[in-house]
């Protein structure tokens, strides 16, 4: 078990954690989350010992291999299966033995080991995980000089996750893969054999591989069993209690002080006013969890246009003389939202350089609207950022005839503050320079939108901003994420770029996912398949006896939505929350989780239900 007790650390004077305490017992996922800045990636190193607490301890398993990464791999002339096989350093120095030992006794030991390991499997497995990040088998055999930082952090990763360390800590694995790579880390770390322990906004991630949530708030850590939408739910209802005391007591302390006020002045009443004074000194504050205030992005509303805003026919588009995609027959109108799929590499990139004329077309025709304004963002725009100038210089150089309070105002719409538009961009966060990028992508008031992986960085409260503004903003939205939740809640169409084709995707999401985790392709799935014979009818009592299944699913639902109800009435109860009831709270999350996974699973079974019924009385 890993066990965090009482620990105290400040970062120049600011203090991150105060008395903060967690256990985390072998084996389990857990998901690390809480606003940027408040010491996640700072917990990380503290548990690896790199820096020193200032009060508190950190207990670890006896001889827990604890991995994570935390740099690209360099670039070199070693192939990427070599690199990837090299980071388990224990498979390699029995490898090595076993070509030179002579003793019998060690043989025979290093030989067990060795099998106990699975180290002969060792190229197959390493292969199967770089494949699983993108690269193609003929790619893990070429150096890491031939592919790029990002491309590089893959291997970082996939050599960690080769290693299999006891405790695995992963910060924002998924900000350097594409939605492919993603979903397939989500499968991965769900299945992974050791302790997990990852920081992500990531809510796809946070729902479906892990099965607590360590929440870092007001310099305390708080463990909630179950999925980030759990964990969601729980603490609303414990806000909510809060809220509900916290008024509770202003309305006592309110009466107090009436009274005080009215009588504090007549000799008869003197010494109960006094009383009630001494009172409302007593009362404890309570303190309001801080809360993430959900910092909207403005949008500029542009003019609407006539449709089509962009129309291509027959078009082509590359680089020099290759041609990535072709034959592209395409339409947008200005209220379109519309997701690009597909595996890296395969053109989604330059098909946004191509609508936002960063790239000409090879051939074909493309036609935009004549006053088409193009908005675009890609993550590597955030590092191309003037870190010598302040938020304030860059949109300064855009707009040189506005006022500086006008331009303050912009920030403040992207969630810049005042001290931070006069804060040097190289000490801004992630997420501050992903807001000032996206700041400079819309300033114009673009008719179309390209977004280009833009929640690297932003935390959980600013993708919901970001999705509020997309759903809310009037002009077409073409974007690239592997955020699953950002795409479901903005994209109302969906296009597969694939084999130098772009094509509408007529399935959902879910359906896009189960495909990639089957590893099933478009080919296979566009195959003719023999026609089944038709099913009989069924009979009366066929439809009877789902007509009883129905009826006892949906009773079952019920039933556990009263246990729901009930359970989260239990937990909006302040007491429960005191210090000294840690354990019976642990326990009624436990429960609140366990009846919330039974709810989804019956819901299942319910629509099952009422499908076979459909069917059987269609």
């Amino acid at each position: 078990m890993l066990r965090i007790r009482d620990i105290t650390y400040s970062v120049a004077g600011r203090p991150l954690f105060e008395s903060a305490s967690a256990d985390i017992p072998d084996g389990h996922k857990v998901g690390v989350v809480g606003r940027n800045g408040t010491g996640k990636t700072t917990l990380f190193r503290l548990i690896r010992g790199e820096i020193a607490l200032e009060g508190g301890a950190i207990d670890l398993p006896k001889q827990a291999r604890i991995g994570g990464v935390r740099q690209e791999v360099p670039s070199s002339d070693t192939s990427l299966l070599d690199t990837v096989l090299s980071a388990d350093q224990e498979r390699n120095a029995l490898m090595a033995e076993a070509e030179t030992a002579t003793d019998p006794a060690r043989i025979a030991e290093v030989q067990t080991r060795l099998a106990d390991i699975d180290a002969w499997s060792g190229e197959a497995r390493a292969t199967q995980l770089l494949r699983g990040l993108g690269f193609t088998q003929g790619e893990t055999l070429q150096p890491c000089s031939a592919f790029s930082g990002g491309w590089r952090m893959r291997v970082a990763l996939a050599g960690v996750l080769f290693s299999a360390p006891d405790i695995l800590l992963l910060d924002e694995p998924t900000n350097y893969l594409d939605l492919e790579g993603a979903l397939w880390l989500e499968s991965y770390l769900a299945r992974y054999p050791h302790t997990v322990i990852v920081i992500s906004h990531d809510r796809g991630l946070l729902n479906r591989s892990v099965g607590s949530i360590l929440h870092l708030e007001d310099r305390k850590l708080t463990l909630y069993q179950g999925s980030y939408d759990t964990f969601a739910r729980t603490r609303a209802a414990r806000l909510a209690a809060k809220e509900a005391q916290i008024k509770k007591q202003d309305d006592r302390r309110a009466h107090l002080q009436s009274f005080v006020d009215r009588f504090r002045a007549k000799a008869t009443k003197a010494k109960q006013a006094q009383s009630r004074l001494k009172m409302i000194e007593k009362m404890e504050t309570i303190q309001t969890p801080q809360e993430a205030a959900l910092r909207a992005f403005t949008f500029p509303e542009p003019e609407e246009l006539s449709p089509p805003i962009v129309n291509t026919e027959s078009a082509s588009v590359g680089y020099g003389d290759k041609v990535v995609l072709g034959k592209l027959t395409l339409r947008i109108d200005q209220d379109d939202r519309i997701a690009l799929l597909g595996r890296n590499g395969e053109g989604k990139s330059t098909l946004s350089k191509l609508l936002s004329d960063r790239l000409q077309p090879m051939g074909g025709r493309v036609t935009k609207a004549s006053k088409l304004r193009v908005g675009y963002f890609a993550q590597h725009q955030v590092d191309e950022l003037h870190v010598d100038e302040t938020p304030l210089d860059h949109i300064r150089r855009l707009r040189p005839t506005e006022t500086p309070a006008r331009l303050r105002a912009r920030l403040a719409g992207f969630g810049l503050t005042a001290d931070q538009a006069d804060t040097l961009v190289a000490r801004l966060s992630g997420g501050q320079k992903a807001r000032l990028s996206l700041l400079i992508a819309t300033i114009d008031a673009p008719h179309m939108l390209i977004l280009d992986e833009p929640t690297n960085h932003l935390d959980i409260e600013s993708r919901e901003a970001l999705v509020e503004a997309l759903t809310a903003y009037s002009g077409a939205v073409i974007l690239v994420s592997h955020d699953m939740h950002l795409l479901s809640l903005v994209a109302d169409r969906l296009w597969l770029v694939k084999d130098g084709r772009v094509t509408p995707y007529d399935d959902d999401l879910q359906a896009y996912r189960r495909m990639l985790l089957q590893g099933d392709d478009r080919e296979s799935a566009a195959k003719p398949r023999a026609v089944a014979p038709a099913a009989p009818k069924p009979s009366r009592d066929q439809v009877l006896a789902l007509k009883s299944e129905v009826r006892k699913s949906e009773a079952r639902v019920e039933k556990l939505a009263e246990m729901r109800d009930r359970l989260a009435r239990k937990l909006a109860d302040p007491a429960l929350y005191d210090d000294g009831r840690v354990g019976e709270l642990e326990t009624w999350n436990r429960k609140y989780a366990e009846v919330m996974t039974a709810m989804e699973r019956a819901e299942s079974l319910w629509m099952s239900a009422l499908e076979k019924l459909e069917r059987a009385e269609a």
